[in-house]
């Protein structure tokens, strides 16, 4: 009787096992978890201005680098162009005047670090990832986080440009906050990566919205709303406005749903739709924002959604590097 219980008990555990690192397809047929291809490594991010980013960060993925180490270093590359008028140096400045930077960084331990409402420092990402590694916070926010930079050796400087400092006059003359955050305000650059060892990290880094309200933050340095990581199962990172992806927790969502079994894909179309049936039950007009996501699971699937058109998103995996149109939800 002992012997048929093992015999049991043994059959149970292996038929569950099974079951566990198995899935079937469309077509009916088994494939093990442990079989599939695994395309890594791999960076996405936001934008067109990601293509370049990309760039810098597979240079350190391609050499067997850590994920962290790429989505830093190239998130880097746009905020430190005085050309890209949304990220970084050149960003465009608030009502006040006033160049203000957020940024976030995670890695696949779920250490993270984070700055919000920065001035004067080019690379809020890097700052970010100091408050990770340095302290015992996740977050510092204004002068303080100013103060912290400064210590840490990152050199204090004018980070508004003469067209920027123009376009901010021009406002001045209507103060409408009309915000756009489309391909004529790219808002936003979010990189997430799965490097050859299979783990993941992100990076999130924005000047916010154009002649935003002094002291205003949006999602971008927001641990579960502008990015999340989650080495088990994939990351998220968005862009656009960054309230209404803060009013749903867009990237944890994404992240979660990619749990559940949805494809990264799929992952992105739902965290949309939510944000389109809240906008609807508010009675606000879905054609006043603008909200993107991209995904990235363990095997390195990626997927891309979006309210309107005009997003897209940069791929380099093996294959190459390139600029890919996001599916959009307003036909």
């Amino acid at each position: 009787m002992e012997n048929r219980r093992n015999f049991l008990k043994t059959t149970a555990t292996a038929a569950i096992a099974l079951a566990l690192n198995s899935f079937k397809t469309k077509e009916g047929l088994q494939i093990r978890v442990e079989d599939q291809k695994v395309n890594k490594p791999i960076v996405i991010s936001t934008w067109n201005f990601g293509v370049q980013a990309n760039g810098a960060a597979w240079t350190i993925l391609k050499n067997q680098g850590r994920a962290l180490d790429a989505v830093e270093a190239g998130v880097k590359i746009p905020e430190g162009d005085a050309s890209e008028r949304s990220v970084g140096y050149g960003g465009r400045p608030d009502r006040d005047g006033k160049v203000t930077l957020d940024s976030c960084i995670m890695d696949e331990f779920s250490n993270i670090g984070s700055v919000a409402a920065l001035e004067h420092i080019k690379h809020p990402v890097s700052v970010a990832r100091a408050v990770m590694e340095k302290t015992p916070h996740v977050m510092l926010v204004g002068d303080g986080a100013l103060q912290f930079a400064l210590s840490q050796g990152f050199e204090k400087e004018n980070l508004l440009v003469a067209d920027s400092e123009k376009e901010w006059k021009e406002w001045l003359k209507t103060s409408e906050y009309l915000p756009k955050a489309n391909i004529e305000n790219h808002d936003t650059i979010g990189m997430i990566a799965l490097d050859a060892h299979g783990n993941l990290s992100g990076a999130c880094t924005t000047s916010g919205m154009a002649f935003k309200m002094h002291g205003r933050v949006g999602d971008s340095p927001i641990i579960g709303a502008g990015l999340y990581v989650d080495n088990e199962v994939g990351a998220a990172t968005a862009t656009g406005h960054g309230e209404e992806v803060i009013r749903i927790v867009g990237c944890h969502l994404v992240v979660e749903l990619m749990r559940q079994g949805k494809t990264p894909q799929e992952a992105c179309e739902e965290a949309v739709a939510r944000i389109v049936k809240l906008t609807h039950n508010r009675n606000k007009n879905l054609n006043d924002i603008q909200v993107g996501f991209i995904a990235l699971n363990k095997k390195g699937a990626y997927g891309a959604y979006c309210i309107q058109r005009g997003f897209n998103f940069a791929v380099n995996d093996d294959s190459g590097n390139k600029l890919v149109n996001s599916d959009y939800f307003v036909k």
